[in-house]
């Protein structure tokens, strides 16, 4: 280990050369073996990236859309470019198949796409003779430093969800990703530098809660976005608003999709498996649960099972591999150990991977595909989020029945329902109480042009996470009422101003 390379702190333009007072190891979870190390920042060391960040603010509010948007461009051409560069990255750390890793790259490229259209998308309003020769307009300004705390789930997209709107909204950003996988993180922010970037624009810090917390406290951060588990976004959520912050902190969730009997049960059966395992089952839009009405779950446990027989779990960087291993031993053993609980509260256990073992890569972290049959609220694995290649069934009578059990669940991220029925997809986008919406769609994440975001526990703040509300994060509204002088002079008015 002596020899391992480290990861440092990316800030005002460069890595830094300093030797790390604390660091990490960063595993490559297929093999299990540690790669490198990770830098794990001090307060000084976020002083100096918020520092960094505050002095390039002063200049970078002033430069021109255009110019702001020409950078976009640029970087938005070398993502593109090196794209397979960016997975590859992502799978020796995170553990993600290639072809997932290269869709969570293009999935961040369309944020920045989104984002090189800020000259549309930040205008404000005017009106012309709101009293007599009087206009008033709005326009809308950069907050100045904000700040990402990013998970390890989606290194390269959950980062681009946040750091190109706010640039190019005119703010200067410094972002703390997951120090399982934080080699992305320094590479984009490479990237943004040759696409003409100024240093301090971006920065990037490594670490845990001891630089979490310097950023939720820090005088001259503005703004926090997270995304994460909801233990988390509710402390990030209430520390950073108690010092003053705009926070918008994205937590966790418990996907539900409901298949109804008259639902195409091939595609359901394709969609519950891919929506569930994908990824490893390491996303917040997963989905967890399969809530099936009257005799649905008959129909399509059958036919998930013969997927699931056929899934190829292994090194991501194996072409074949569809599933690949759980980011760290830890994660691992706490997922496998939700199934030995599924097992011992009463599930019903019709596909078990704690058995999995992966030629080759007998020490990597693998979990092969599990499936439960009669899971019932009470469960452990029903009211987890469990974060794995768990997937439960659910069994009730009625679309009713089903409805009550969503809405009365505490997360509230993303939803779908399966059917033929154009009225029961209707009426289910209407009464769900959930913040994304699939109809015979399993994992609904909006496109860069709307924007993703839960209710209730799945989120905290007033905004979701790109598309236009993004933009009103970044930015604050500021009205204008004018009035140019001339020879018609009023004299003083001591009343409340009214328009006439």
């Amino acid at each position: 280990m002596a020899t391992a390379k480290t990861i440092n702190h990316w800030i005002d333009g460069k890595a830094l050369e300093r030797a790390a007072e604390r660091s990490t190891d960063v595993f490559n979870p297929a093999t299990g073996d540690v790669q490198a190390k990770v830098a794990m920042a001090t307060p000084a060391q976020v002083d100096e990236a918020v520092e960094s960040a505050w002095k390039a603010s002063l200049s970078w509010r002033h430069v021109s859309l255009a110019k702001r948007t020409k950078v976009l461009f640029a970087f938005r051409q070398l993502v593109d470019k090196h794209q397979h560069e960016i997975a590859k990255l992502l799978t020796l750390e995170h553990g993600k198949v290639t072809a997932d890793a290269l869709g969570e790259v293009n999935r961040g490229l369309e944020v920045i796409e989104f984002a090189c259209g800020i000259a549309d998308l930040s205008k404000g309003e005017y009106s012309e003779n709101v009293s007599t020769e009087v206009d008033s307009y709005s326009i809308r300004q950069p907050l100045g430093v904000v700040a990402g705390i990013t998970p390890f789930n989606f290194p390269a997209m959950v980062p681009m969800w946040m750091y190109p709107i706010a640039i190019a909204c005119g703010n200067t950003f410094v972002l703390k990703p997951s120090e399982r996988d934080p080699s992305v993180a320094n590479f984009c922010a490479e990237l943004m530098n040759d696409a003409g970037l100024p240093p301090g624009v971006l920065n990037v810090v490594h670490g845990d809660k001891v630089a979490v917390d310097r950023l939720l406290e820090h005088p001259k951060v503005s703004a926090i976005s997270f995304v994460g588990s909801t233990p988390i976004a509710q402390y990030i959520y209430e520390t950073g608003t108690k010092h003053g912050k705009r926070v918008q902190a994205l937590g966790g969730a418990k996907n539900h999709m409901i298949v109804l009997p008259d639902a195409d049960m091939e595609l359901a059966a394709d969609a519950a498996v891919s929506a569930g395992y994908g990824s490893a089952g390491e996303r917040c839009m997963a989905i967890s649960v399969v809530v099936c009405v009257g005799n649905a779950a008959d129909q399509l446990i059958p036919l998930m099972q013969e997927r699931i027989a056929k899934l190829k779990v292994g090194d991501g960087l194996d072409g074949s591999s569809e599933m690949g291993p759980l980011i760290n031993k830890a994660h691992r053993d706490k997922v496998a150990g939700y199934v030995d609980a599924g097992v011992a509260e009463g599930a019903k256990l019709v596909a078990d991977g704690r058995l999995l073992k992966v030629s080759g890569r007998e020490n990597g972290f693998f979990l092969g595909p599990c499936l439960f049959d009669n899971v019932t609220p009470e469960m452990s694995i029903y009211k987890d989020e469990i974060f794995g290649p768990v997937l439960g069934v659910t069994r009730v009578g009625t679309y009713d029945q089903a409805i009550q059990m969503i809405n009365s669940n505490p997360y509230a991220n993303g939803v779908a329902i399966f059917t033929n029925d154009g009225g029961a997809a209707r009426k289910f986008q209407h009464e769900v109480e959930v913040g994304m919406v699939g109809i015979n769609v399993p994992i609904p994440v909006p496109m860069a042009y709307y924007s993703f975001g839960g209710w209730k526990a799945s989120l905290f703040g007033d905004h979701h996470i790109y598309g236009r509300d993004g933009v009103h994060f970044y930015t604050r509204t500021k009205a204008v009422t004018s009035r140019w002088p001339d020879p018609k002079h009023r004299g003083v008015n001591l009343g409340f101003p009214t328009n006439k």
